[in-house]
């Protein structure tokens, strides 16, 4: 595997983590350590590795055009880690799993409750070995509460945790209650688990303690519904399906122009003012109906019908113009081949070509959000295929004590 050769120092050099995670959550969080400089030691299973190398077509092919074991999938949440498969059904690779806990700052595992500790490699056997360690369980569900022992997937997560019933069309526009297009869920629940790693992280660099982090994708669910979830508690009112629009902001949705979809974000009454003028219709600000925020979102439906047969005289392009010209946040809605090629995505380096050091093409990924000035994001090694770091890790172990 290629090394990135101007090696700087990442913001968590020095941090290794054990990645006993799979999928997607865990991964999503080991990731975005990993591109922070931190070491990550990936786990998983001797014969087929994390589930989602098997996710697929599309898959990368082996220099003989033959799929090989990254799917695009798996390619998504595993660059910058080392693989190494272990059986942990066996003696040998629970006692190996102990070793590269005493040797290792975090522990990210999302086993069912009680799993890894009927194996006698849970986080209170492990503590043990290491007392200062960093542990965080991702399920479905959390370790307590009436729904703990339920298996969690993202797709399940969004349903029962509201997501998908303020999502899609409403009754009305014969729409359905519909999931986002990505594992939003697991996602969300990744990036929880990295600040609660980093927060633990620091609270044991002050006091030397350790600590559990119990994470259940559920839970995360709830918590970013956000608004959705506030209003209800302020008015009482169950939040419905509105498709594109807003609940609070008007017009603050997508439109048909002739040819194409346009997104459209007005956020205060100032560009609500400049907005009407845009489209030609200056009265709509002074309109008793939608001169405030609050007016437009009473009258929404007014005013969307407005709106549209106006937005519907010319093409996406032409109104995208001609809105930002006006200092209206516009924009056609793009597909995801468009982003992927859109000059602006290229110029903050959103994809990422890495190399393989055994001659394949290189494979390409997203690239990392964050811009740091100090400690960059790195993109030092591509996904590894299964097992591929075995005997880098092993290097890493003292030599197994003597009976």
């Amino acid at each position: 595997m290629q090394a990135d050769t101007q090696r700087q120092m990442g913001s968590l050099d020095g941090l290794r983590i054990l990645d006993l995670s799979r999928i997607l959550a865990g991964p999503t969080a080991t990731q975005l350590l990993a591109d922070l400089g931190a070491e990550v030691i990936k786990v998983e299973k001797r014969e087929c590795g994390d589930d989602t190398r098997s996710w697929g077509p599309p898959f990368v092919a082996d220099a003989d055009g033959t799929d090989s074991d990254l799917s695009a999938y798996f390619l998504c949440a595993n660059r910058n880690k080392k693989s190494i498969a272990i059986d942990l059904a066996t003696e040998d690779g629970v006692a190996l799993v102990r070793r590269l806990v005493a040797i290792s700052d975090v522990v990210v595992e999302n086993y069912k409750p009680g799993d890894l500790s009927r194996r006698g490699i849970g986080y209170e056997d492990l503590v043990q070995i290491k007392p200062d360690i960093v542990w965080c369980s991702i399920t479905g569900f959390g370790q307590t509460g009436p729904y703990s022992d339920r298996t969690g997937y993202d797709f399940l997560i969004q349903a029962m945790g509201g997501i998908m019933s303020i999502t899609g069309q409403s009754d009305g526009q014969g729409g359905a209650p519909v999931k986002v297009g990505v594992g939003i869920a697991d996602v969300m629940c990744g990036m929880y688990a990295t600040v609660g790693i980093l927060a633990a992280l620091r609270h044991r660099d002050r006091t030397g303690q350790g600590q559990y982090i119990d994470l259940a994708l559920y839970d995360c669910q709830v918590a970013w519904l956000i608004n959705s979830a506030t209003n209800h508690l302020v008015s009482g009112r169950v939040p419905g399906r509105i498709g594109n629009a807003h609940p609070n902001i008007a017009p603050y949705q997508t439109f048909a122009a002739s040819d194409e979809h346009l997104a459209v974000a007005v956020g205060n009454d100032q560009q609500f003012a400049r907005f009407a003028q845009a489209i030609g219709r200056t009265e709509l600000a002074q309109d008793e109906r939608f001169r405030k925020n609050s007016d437009r979102v009473v009258n929404l439906a007014a005013l969307q019908a407005i709106i549209e047969g106006e937005i519907a005289k010319d093409t996406a392009l032409s109104w995208e113009r001609r809105l930002l010209a006006a200092g209206i946040p516009a924009g056609r809605v793009a597909g995801v081949d468009t982003v992927l090629t859109d000059p602006h995505t290229l110029a903050r380096g959103m994809v990422v070509s890495m190399q393989d050091d055994d001659g394949n093409p290189p494979v390409r990924v997203l690239g990392n959000p964050l811009k740091m000035s100090a400690t960059p994001v790195q993109y030092r090694s591509r996904p590894p295929h299964l097992d591929e770091d075995r005997t880098a890790v092993m290097q890493m172990l003292e030599p197994e004590p003597k009976p």
